[in-house]
């Protein structure tokens, strides 16, 4: 059995897997438009170039995604995605990019647990946890 996430967006989720394969250092690994596709006529002229289905790989993790119809989207709340590192300068690496326009709900830091942990909301929406465990100072 494989777990993934799937996250959702209101018309970003080229824009923000663009930017989570650059800062996750994973590749694209299929994008799946409306426009010409069945679900084609289904949705509007201006949601054609929207995706519909788009995969990440990034080490031996898979995250997926796709853009919500205006009137369907609901903003992420309930869940976080982790990401587990051995690092701490990774770790450090990592947050930086993604508090890029972020609310940052725990800066990244030492805990009882981890050498470090940090908490935030990217500009996309989606909440995230990193936490490194290994190197703890």
């Amino acid at each position: 059995m494989t777990l993934n996430t799937y996250l959702n967006f209101s018309g970003q989720a080229e824009e923000a897997f663009k930017f989570y394969a650059e800062t996750l250092k994973g590749e694209i690994v299929g994008i799946f438009k409306h426009a010409g596709s069945p679900m084609a006529s289904q949705v509007s002229a201006d949601w054609q170039d929207k995706v519909m289905h788009i995969t990440l790989k990034a080490g031996d993790s898979v995250l997926m995604g796709s853009d919500v119809p205006p009137g369907h989207f609901k903003p992420s709340q309930g869940f976080s995605v982790t990401i587990n590192l051995d690092e701490p300068a990774e770790a450090e690496r990592i947050f930086a990019a993604l508090s890029d326009g972020a609310t940052i709900r725990m800066p990244l830091q030492q805990t009882f647990w981890a050498a470090r942990f940090g908490m935030l909301v990217d500009r996309f929406g989606i909440p995230w946890m990193i936490n490194c465990e290994g190197g703890k100072q």
